[in-house]
């Protein structure tokens, strides 16, 4: 039971060794991609249990294309938006207007190590950092991010700018650097 395809197929028949081996090799992972969303681990561990219910009970679903790892990070990631949603009534207008005063080429900091982006993101506010997680991290396009969390493509792009700009910021006031 060793290989990843035969531990799909044996929790597929509902195994509970399986699911268990399952869970062991991908908890780690998925508790990481929970932890970026929302800052309260206890919350954390809850979308972790939800999303393996959903795997479990999905995984005769996953028809083994594409990475199986992948189709469990979508499941985690919808379960991570659906309980800020829930718990914020996420509203993730901004005005607009407000990001064309940042300078559109602004980047985070290039050397920012792992550990230390992630104590950044947990800084931001709720909305900066979905869409940074969404779009920096997890690698979607703003127009699935829109239709994921029902804005507008300019909303999740200006949430980008002002997620960067306050990361920048946070950066440069934890190190003492000069703001500008």
């Amino acid at each position: 039971m060793h290989s990843e395809a035969n531990i799909i197929q044996r929790c597929k028949q509902q195994d509970p060794l399986a699911q268990k081996a399952l869970y062991d090799k991908f908890s780690p992972v998925l508790y990481g991609i929970c932890l970026r969303y929302l800052k309260n681990t206890t919350e954390a561990e809850d979308v972790l249990i939800e999303s393996f219910y959903k795997i479990f009970n999905k995984i005769n679903q996953f028809k083994s294309q594409g990475s199986f790892e992948g189709w469990m990070k979508r499941i985690v990631i919808n379960e991570s938006l659906m309980k800020i949603r829930k718990k914020n009534n996420l509203s993730l207008h901004v005005e607009i207007e407000k990001a064309y005063y940042v300078n559109e080429k602004s980047r985070v900091i290039s050397d920012i190590n792992y550990k230390e982006l992630l104590q950044l993101l947990e800084d931001l506010p709720t909305g900066y950092r979905t869409i940074f997680n969404l779009y920096v991290i997890e690698g979607y396009k703003h127009r699935e991010i829109a239709e994921k969390l029902g804005i507008s493509i300019n909303t999740s792009k200006s949430q980008l700018i002002l997620a960067k700009k306050k990361m920048r910021d946070l950066y440069k006031k934890k190190h003492n650097l000069k703001i500008s």
